[in-house]
């Protein structure tokens, strides 16, 4: 039944691995294609056309206001006079269509406040879009490493079981012609099921990996082949911090959120204060029964401002003056946290790069011993334990040589994350980068249907294609 499970389990792999033969794909490769085809960039690709509109909107706030209005009416009835014994009925019917134009002439700056707000947010939203994309594509450098990393770990324990079975055959063979007692066969047996575990763990390692790999990159794995050069990063730590302050996305994304705060600051400050306007109404109404129709038209200055609105508008400033200092708070909150993930980073890397030199001494080491145990063994000079724990102890120091090569991979990556670096244009992927601008640029006047109207539709189904 073990035996079975474990083919099983061999077949699922195999399956999962069924492009190997085509062709080769390297870490650039799972990168572009996680840029190209990530539903989590393409949300805040959205999320960002949405913060552009609201530049739009708020010019829209300081152009004309044009609306229309009709109406038609019928005004009917019944009198009765008492004196005469005698009733009429009536009708009456008319129609009426009104122009109505509105500009706002000024309002201390609020409305053109709101302008410079929107901007600002559309700022830290695109900084906002490039987090996503570093955390997209160092998770794809995970999941590309851990699909390489765990297969190698399923090669070594099936290797492994391979070598466990012969010394089972062996133990068994030199129990046969009293050599050894039936203790060593036992060991020789126990450790051939702790090796298919492990081996059964293994391959559950792999098959975890090519999911998340699949999810991650949108397609499955094919071929990996082994990262065998690593980016070159800011080794100094403090000079690999002040990279990180200057240009690390976050840092100026929480620059951005407080001048957005420090602006709708001064808005609300503004909203206390009147504003000037200019309306204007042209009418046309006109009584059907009678054929009378009259043209009507108004033009008014309008001069206005708050009095009292039960402490909305002091409520307001104070929300606003809060949340500037909150905004300033959380940039010096990011700013540590930038400076402690490439400290973090860089020690990781460290630590991988002398864990892979440390476990290529033991893999020499234990070869060696492992070597000389056996042949130590046949003549009769070790026991069969003395056999499978030195062979135990060589996959163990495979094993971490291998997880310290991944965590070195992953290790340099996350340095460039944190340093802010990790985008598709530093990396040079082949990919079409996405310009966060050329929305933008379409709609920051606020355009109605025209021809930057129609060359806005087209983009739009761009972007959606």
């Amino acid at each position: 039944m073990i035996r079975n499970a474990m083919r099983r389990g061999a077949l699922t792999i195999a399956l999962a691995l069924a492009p190997v033969a085509t062709k080769a794909e390297t870490l650039a490769d799972a990168l572009a294609s996680a840029y190209t085809h990530s539903g989590l960039l393409q949300q805040n690709r959205a999320l960002l056309r949405a913060a552009d509109e609201d530049v739009a909107v708020a010019v829209a706030a300081l152009r004309p206001i044009v609306s229309w209005s009709s109406s038609f009416s019928r005004d009917f009835g019944y009198s009765y006079s008492a004196t005469t014994g005698a009733g009429t009925g009536f009708q009456d019917d008319s129609a009426s269509f009104s122009i109505v134009a509105e500009l706002l002439l000024y309002d201390f700056g609020a409305s053109r406040l709101q302008v410079d707000a929107a901007k600002e947010a559309v700022l830290a939203t695109r900084e906002g879009l490039v987090v996503i994309e570093q955390q997209v594509l160092l998770r794809a450098v995970v999941a590309y490493v851990g699909v390489r990393s765990a297969s190698e770990t399923v090669s070594l324990r099936q290797n492994n079981l391979r070598l466990v079975q012969q010394e089972l055959r062996a133990a068994r063979d030199r129990f046969e012609v009293g050599e050894v007692t039936r203790t060593d066969v036992s060991l020789a047996e126990a450790r051939l099921a702790a090796s298919r575990a492990n081996l059964a763990a293994a391959e559950g390692d792999l098959l975890r990996a090519i999911e998340e790999y699949r999810a991650t990159v949108g397609s499955g794995p094919d071929n990996l082949v082994a990262v065998t050069r690593l980016p070159d990063v800011e080794r100094n730590e403090d000079a690999a911090k002040a990279i990180a302050v200057r240009t690390h996305p976050s840092m100026r994304q929480a620059q951005y959120q407080v001048s957005t705060a420090d602006i709708n600051l001064r808005r609300a400050e503004a909203a206390v204060k009147p504003q000037v306007s200019l309306s204007g109404r042209v009418t046309k109404s006109g009584d059907f029964n009678s054929g009378d129709y009259s043209n009507t038209g108004s033009v008014s200055v309008d001069f206005g401002g708050p009095i009292y609105r039960g402490g909305q508008l002091s409520a307001l400033e104070r929300q606003a003056k809060a949340r500037a200092d909150a905004a300033r708070s959380n940039l010096h909150v990011v700013q540590l946290g930038v400076a402690q993930d490439v400290g973090t980073a860089l020690a990781t890397l460290r630590v991988a790069n002398a864990s892979i030199e440390a476990t290529e001494r033991q893999i020499r080491a234990a070869r060696v011993a492992f070597q000389g145990v056996r042949e130590e063994a046949t003549l009769g000079q070790r026991t069969t334990l003395d056999v499978l724990t030195a062979e135990q102890d060589l996959l163990d120091a495979e094993v971490a040589y291998t997880a310290a090569v991944a965590d070195r991979t992953i290790a340099a990556y996350q340095v460039l994350s944190a340093m802010g670096l990790m985008t598709a244009k530093h990396l040079g992927l082949n990919v079409q980068l996405y310009d966060p601008a050329e929305y933008y640029r379409l709609i920051r006047n606020a355009p109605v249907k025209s021809l930057q109207g129609d060359k806005l539709d087209r983009v739009l189904r761009r972007i959606g294609d």
